[in-house]
């Protein structure tokens, strides 16, 4: 069977809560009317159970079951850490 869940990838932008870490997406897209590429970027909070992601590192989320008010993704991988 397909697995539905969504996966996006994101860098993060703050690891200073306990399990949890909030990762930017950024998208790209054709303004509809002036056809113009448009960059945007969204926040999401995402579940890190280990702590092993830290800030500018590039992740790999997927789309979760609620796990609290605000965050419904988990890290999957740590796609590439970032310099220190």
């Amino acid at each position: 069977m397909k697995e539905r869940r969504r996966t996006l990838t994101g860098r993060v932008l703050s690891d200073k809560m306990e399990k949890t870490v909030v990762v930017s997406v950024e998208r790209t897209f054709a303004h509809p009317l002036y056809h113009k590429v448009v960059k945007t970027s969204k926040r999401y909070k995402a579940h890190d159970a280990e702590s092993a992601c830290h800030v500018g590192d590039l992740v790999i989320i997927r789309e979760a079951r609620p796990l609290s008010r605000e965050k419904r993704w988990i890290v999957e991988t740590i796609v590439e850490r970032a310099e220190r």
